[in-house]
């Protein structure tokens, strides 16, 4: 039997006598858009920072593609291919939206590295960076500094610089927060342009029920701490653990 892409095995992690993430356990594969949902404090984030490698599990382990990866240092997981955007957006606001991009192309460039060829690698890095603005729209604002571009924008920029570095597996931490409703269709029609080719894997927390519905191919929903259901959208719609938990009752 072929092993998870992504599998959390029994996951927990604890600060002090809270059980933020509660043995959790979820099995993702290759190219599935998963989406991991919860009413605030469900311990979503919790899960991805262990994920990422922000926070090291109290127990449980991380696998990617077989191997081991909880308890290993952020730069290592994103080495492994796991890349991520985050819930407040980290940019670098004092460069141009191009920089931003460039600097996450470089990341992935071994000839970083070297001594001999800089001037081409960073040629090459920028029409990179540039393929990437276009990629999401905004090569019109590429030499604009990060920092006073719209929410919107900035959030598409973040989805850039996180596929620049050519991850396999995508976590995508409320890529619509805070966004308008024409924003928020503007990013998910560009989300489903960009995974609609197929070789990316997503895990994506997001509170919009009608952006988790149209995009994910399976639903994991967690409330305080646990798996309360997992399965395709239509069955995660009419679970009543989930209609109380969070949705309202919505049918």
């Amino acid at each position: 039997m072929t092993a998870p892409y992504l599998e959390c095995d029994r996951v927990s992690r604890h600060f002090g006598g809270l059980a933020a993430v509660d043995g959790v356990s979820l099995s993702v594969t290759r190219e599935e858009i998963r989406a991991v949902i919860g009413p605030n404090g469900a311990g979503k984030s919790t899960l991805f920072n262990v994920i990422a490698g922000s926070l090291r599990p109290t127990a449980g382990a991380v696998r990617f593609k077989g191997e081991r990866v909880s308890g290993l240092p952020p730069h290592t997981v994103a080495a492994r291919g796991i890349c991520r955007t985050f819930q407040l957006t980290a940019l670098f606001r004092g460069l141009s939206a191009l920089e931003n991009v460039r600097l996450a192309v470089q990341a992935r460039d071994a000839r970083r590295w070297r001594l001999a060829g800089a001037g081409a690698a960073l040629a090459d890095t920028r029409r990179s960076a540039a393929r990437w603005l276009e990629r999401v729209h905004l090569a019109d604002v590429a030499a604009t500094p990060a920092g006073v571009l719209s929410h919107g924008d900035q959030r598409l920029l973040e989805i850039a610089m996180a596929l620049a570095q050519e991850p396999e597996l995508l976590l995508l931490d409320e890529p619509t927060q805070g966004l308008s409703v024409d924003e928020t269709a503007r990013t998910v029609a560009l989300l489903r342009e960009l995974l609609g080719g197929g070789g990316l894997t997503v895990l994506l927390v997001e509170h919009d029920m009608e952006v988790v519905f149209s995009l994910a191919h399976r639903i994991t929903v967690l409330h305080h701490g646990r798996v309360i259901a997992d399965g395709l959208p239509d069955d995660v719609r009419g679970d009543a653990a989930v209609q109380t938990a969070y949705l309202g009752g919505l049918a």
